[in-house]
């Protein structure tokens, strides 16, 4: 009945074992939790069991938790990170910000009953406010409305922009936002298209 309880209440965090993590509250997992976890899930469609595999940053970005990583290991998470950014062999940041919107709404893909062959959604409405005219967003992130207009359509800031949206532990170490190229979750076309969503000044974002 014990194992039984505690496979119960490890169950109940799969959405954070799954993202990569390794605790539980407060409370760190043990390797044998691990098992526990591993063998109550089963591989379907394009769910495999290698998304319970965690990166060196999620190991470091999960135990200990976030908050009392070291500024020295913090650095090497961003700058490992960094360096495994691709950015697009033609040098060309911007795509289509209309596509790009389109991305921001959509939060399908990637689950075992989607279509693999099928783009995914980027779900940026989820976590942030990116125009006006959509009532509906997140506050986990910050708000982008207004991004390009504030900061600049600069050939610099399209990198970063890029690159943030590519893999953000590039930047911000243990960042919450998803690593939308780094794991395959969006395409270089489609991180292009939001990028352009957030610096076209045509773009709702900055009207």
């Amino acid at each position: 009945m014990k194992t039984a309880n505690r496979m119960l209440a490890l169950i109940a965090t799969v959405t954070v074992a799954a993202a990569g993590c390794a605790a539980v509250g407060d409370k760190l997992v043990t390797p044998d939790d691990l098992k526990v976890i591993k063998g109550s899930f089963r591989a379907q469609g394009q769910a495999r069991l290698d998304r319970l595999d965690q990166d060196d940053a999620q190991r470091l970005c999960s135990n200990p938790p976030p908050a009392t990583i070291a500024r020295g290991d913090a650095e090497r998470v961003e700058k490992s990170n960094l360096a495994a950014i691709r950015y697009p062999a033609d040098g060309k940041m911007l795509g289509d910000w209309k596509a790009g919107e389109r991305i921001a709404q959509s939060g399908r893909g990637k689950q075992y009953s989607d279509d693999p062959k099928a783009p995914s959604g980027g779900n940026c409405y989820a976590c942030h406010q990116l125009s006006k005219a959509e009532i509906s967003f997140g506050t986990i992130g910050p708000s982008l409305y207004r991004y390009g207009a504030t900061r600049g359509n600069s050939p610099e800031m399209q990198r970063y922009t890029y690159g943030r949206i590519y893999n953000p532990q590039a930047y911000s170490a243990c960042s919450n936002m998803p690593r939308f190229g780094h794991n395959g979750i969006l395409t270089e076309t489609q991180i292009r298209d939001v990028t352009a969503l957030l610096l076209d000044p045509n773009s709702p974002v900055n009207q």
